[in-house]
């Protein structure tokens, strides 16, 4: 799905449902999910290294 558009109007119909379905808790959980899911999902495209968001200093051999 490369279409900015269409990406949009997706996003757009899931906070509609959550805010319908799950007023101002399901918009949070659905928030919380997604900044979630978009950090693992950058990490695995190699835009994001969550180990040294965690601190993951263990590895590497420094220090």
């Amino acid at each position: 799905m490369n279409n900015y558009t269409a990406i949009g109007l997706t996003v757009g119909i899931a906070l509609a449902f959550a805010v319908i379905l799950g007023g101002l808790p399901g918009f949070l959980w659905l928030l919380l999910f997604t900044v979630i899911g978009g950090l693992i999902g950058a990490h695995f495209d190699g835009r994001l290294d969550l180990g040294s968001i965690i601190g993951g200093t263990g590895r590497g051999g420094k220090g």
